[in-house]
């Protein structure tokens, strides 16, 4: 004993695993290990064989696919490149001409367009336009089946820049004129390339210039005339359907990526339709990349380039944390699309799941053993409960954001004082990210579901965006540490009038303030609350530069514009670093109506879809149709005035 006291207090405290592991892992190995290998083995093997032989030949299925998709567009270049007709600048020979490309549309279903650009800058473009998203492109008219775009004598002053629309009967519905000046066949990636190389090429993925569409193009010089460029279209998403994977398992997803490594096409409907997307908002072709979009791309690079795979082949890689079998087949048509290859990935937990279902009956003879593991951790977890249910609790504390600080608990058990300690720091991190972080999304992340609960979604949302006049020179003619004094002051004033009126203060961004109603919170009357917030924050701001004014700080005069529609809203960024925010024409709209202040001599600028929202509570002061900057509609600008008095209490 005075041994003991001398050394003082003892620990006795032990790792977790030590005390359950000896009982529970113990009695599992000694009675369920023999059962489930044996049944386990005559499965497993014969699962993954059959799954990597699905994949090799739907690999093969699918290349052929992929050259019967373009083999018809390619045979209708060859075709046409030999037609003396098309050689002529339009509008020679132009009834000719469309009679053929009009031919060409009904003989190959796949293709989207077809078309030849000259040396001058002629162009002419025959589209089919029997699918719903093309005529709404096109403006085109019910009925319409065919349009032909017609861009003939660009150098002289009877420039013929026309858009016809035709039936299925080739009969003209309408013709309208178009602005030529914005679409040059010259300045397009099929023309440069043919032109360049003097043979056939494929191009793209790239963003057509008339349908804005990714799209696959395959384009032939004419062979009397090298400069004269004749190509037609395949529209991406035909790609995209060849690569459906779920034959093999549920979670199987197959794509293509060219020879610089970037995703072309890919089976999951919603990377594809992000895909498209990404595509679409370039300048004419892939200008950021897809490399995200699936986390198997950047291992697929890599073993594309081992020389062990460079002719294809299939392999066993750990992707995510998870086994996966990986097939890689290399793509070439008729010389075309050189360097492309399809790769299919399949968790290898997919295919031995059937085996996995077939050990259920011998699993419940394991069972009874189990349980007399299960009974004597239970013995062992009464030892812990206390404290593991206190721990619970403040994990539940640090999930609602209540994160004051509390006395550490301490255990018996090391990995409990371990844990209680990792919940302090994490109250503690947690308390600190809020600060920078809109604290509901902070909530949200922490709560259960974690980070898919912000995961990106479009919904209805209301946004303010709130600007300093001439803040650079406050800035300029006072100190620095008088700026950040003041525009602290402004900041915290703002935050709290936001808050109180149910906003989510997203970023700031300089002197300006985001502010967001309807998410990541569902708020009811928004656009009402978004309303009662601009005018609360002018009031403040008014209230703020009263006292400025009197203390010889700069005034801060302040604009607002206020916006509702459809976003994207949830985190975007790269794998390592995301960011909670909206996305999307709404939230645009909002930041360039407060910049039109400026113009209308205004504080508060709203759209009419805030006014059509609550015009029974609000007045509002009419200033007419405005053009935003960088759009092409112009948008119904008003003053957001004040409340009505019948609807102020």
């Amino acid at each position: 004993m005075r041994h003991g006291a001398s050394k003082g207090l003892v620990d006795w405290s032990r790792p977790l695993r030590l005390h359950l592991g000896v009982l529970v892992v113990g009695s599992l190995l000694c009675t369920s290990i023999p059962i489930i290998w044996m049944a386990f083995s005559q499965g497993r093997s014969a699962a993954v064989a059959a799954g990597a032989q699905q994949m090799r030949e739907m690999s093969l299925r699918l290349i052929e696919g992929y050259r019967n998709t373009l083999q018809e567009g390619t045979e209708a270049v060859a075709l046409a490149s030999t037609m003396q007709q098309l050689v002529s600048t339009p509008p020679d020979d132009v009834q000719a001409k469309e009679d053929f490309f009009l031919e060409v549309l009904r003989n190959v279903p796949n293709a989207t367009s077809v078309y030849t650009g000259y040396p001058d800058g002629s162009y002419l473009q025959v589209i089919a336009a029997a699918r719903d998203d093309v005529r709404q492109t096109l403006s085109a008219p019910v009925g319409t089946a065919f349009a032909i775009r017609t861009i003939a004598r660009r150098d002289q002053p009877g420039v013929v820049s026309t858009l016809r629309f035709l039936d299925a009967d080739a009969r003209v519905i309408e013709e309208r004129a178009v602005e030529h000046a914005s679409f040059d066949p010259r300045q397009r990636p099929w023309y440069q390339a043919v032109v360049q190389d003097g043979k056939a090429v494929s191009v793209g993925p790239y963003v057509a210039g008339t349908l804005k569409t990714p799209t696959l193009t395959i384009a032939a010089p004419m062979r009397e005339d090298g400069k004269v460029v004749v190509g037609i279209n395949v529209h991406l998403r035909t790609i995209s359907r060849l690569l459906d994977a779920s034959q093999i398992s549920p979670r199987a997803r197959a794509y293509i990526i060219d020879d610089q490594d970037q995703l072309v096409a890919h089976s999951d409907p919603e990377i594809m339709n992000r895909l498209m997307e990404l595509w679409s908002r370039s300048a004419g072709g892939i200008g950021a990349s897809a490399s995200g979009f699936d986390s198997s791309l950047a291992t697929v690079a890599n073993l594309r380039r081992d020389a062990t795979f460079e002719a294809g082949g299939l392999a066993r890689l750990d992707l995510d944390g998870e086994r996966h079998l990986i097939q890689v087949a290399p793509i070439t048509v008729s010389g075309l699309f050189a360097g492309s290859e399809v790769a299919i990935v399949v968790p290898l937990a997919d295919l031995v799941e059937q085996a996995n279902r077939s050990l259920m009956h011998n699993l419940l003879i394991a069972a009874g053993f189990v349980i007399a593991g299960v009974a004597a951790s239970v013995l062992l977890s009464r030892m812990v409960s206390r404290s593991l249910n206190q721990l619970a609790g403040e994990a539940r504390e640090i999930g609602n954001l209540d994160v004051h600080e509390r006395v550490t608990s301490h255990s018996l058990i090391t990995e409990i004082n371990t844990l209680a300690t990792a919940l302090a720091a994490s109250r503690r991190a947690i308390g600190q990210f809020a600060l920078y972080v809109p604290r509901e999304v902070v909530r949200r992340i922490v709560g259960p579901g974690g980070p898919a609960i912000v995961e990106a979604k479009r919904q209805e949302v209301t946004v303010l965006f709130t600007d300093i006049r001439d803040f650079t020179t406050i800035s300029e003619q006072h100190s620095p540490e008088d700026v950040v004094e003041t525009l602290s002051a402004y900041f915290e004033l703002l935050n709290g009038v936001a808050e109180h009126h149910g906003g989510t203060v997203i970023q700031y961004l300089g002197d300006s303030i985001f502010v967001m109603w309807n998410a990541p919170v569902e708020t009811a009357a928004h656009v009402e609350k978004g309303c009662r917030c601009a005018l609360a924050m002018k009031a403040a701001v008014d209230m703020l530069n009263d006292g400025n004014l009197r203390n010889g700080r700069p005034l801060l005069l302040t604009r607002f514009g206020l916006h509702t529609g459809p976003a994207v809203v949830g985190s975007f960024g790269a794998a390592s670093r995301q960011q909670y925010t909206a996305m999307g024409d709404t939230i645009n709209v909002a930041s360039r109506l407060e910049g039109l202040n400026k113009e209308f001599n205004t504080s508060i600028l709203v759209s009419a879809a805030v006014k059509d929202a609550v015009d029974d509570d609000f007045d509002f002061r009419p200033l007419g149709l405005a053009q935003l900057k960088g759009r092409a509609g112009k948008v119904d600008v008003l003053e957001l005035v004040g409340v009505r008095l019948d609807s102020a209490a």
